[in-house]
């Protein structure tokens, strides 16, 4: 069995849909949670500078979503076939636009301009983002591609502290179907032992 590793700062973020699949596989990981203070001296260390990084057997590797996928083949939460893989891309990529869109105006500097997006964000972008991907669940009956469980339905789970935390949300209260996509996820019982077992964190 490869020796996995996981560098992230101590958030879950875009580090947990990581921990999330390798959870899920029951592959054995180090979750090695990097201070502030630390990063600096290890920053030259990691690909591109940048954190999450997923290590294989000594190798260190960069993109979320890349290393994502690559751990969703390891655990069999791949898609069956080509097309089954493109409409779990879909989504895991509409869901990565919704959380840029999100971020850049969580992470505004200007409380003005900030102010100004907010209205945007909230009254247009969230609604819309929501609907479609509410439609998407409900379409499969309660997950996010192919009708079946797949990493697309992990991905967005584990993320989904970090959206609710840049929007001071629930995102999902008022979305029935993505609500059964979160249930789905958190019920299987190896990724309900990693949320009990995990450091308790805001985002």
């Amino acid at each position: 069995m490869p020796d996995y590793k996981v560098y992230y700062f101590n958030v879950k973020a875009l580090g947990e849909p990581l921990r999330f699949l390798l959870s899920y596989g029951n592959l054995p990981f180090d979750d090695v949670r990097i201070t502030r203070e630390e990063w600096p001296a290890l920053k030259p260390t990691m690909p591109m500078g940048q954190m999450p990084v997923l290590e294989v057997d000594g190798k260190k590797v960069h993109q979320s979503v890349a290393m994502s996928r690559y751990l969703a083949k390891q655990v069999g939460l791949a898609g069956a076939d080509d097309w089954e893989n493109l409409m779990i891309d879909t989504v895991v990529d509409t869901v990565n636009d919704f959380r840029l869109k999100i971020a850049v105006v969580s992470y505004e500097p200007d409380d003005e301009i900030k102010e100004k997006k907010l209205v945007t964000l909230n009254n247009e972008v969230i609604p819309f983002y929501l609907e479609k991907l509410d439609d998407i669940a409900r379409e499969n009956g309660g997950y996010l591609a192919n009708s079946k469980l797949s990493w697309a339905d992990v991905y967005f789970t584990a993320i989904l502290d970090y959206l609710n935390y840049m929007t001071k949300t629930d995102l999902v209260a008022n979305s029935p179907n993505l609500a059964k996509v979160v249930d789905n996820v958190t019920s299987i019982e190896s990724i309900r032992n990693w949320i009990d077992k995990r450091p308790k964190t805001d985002i």
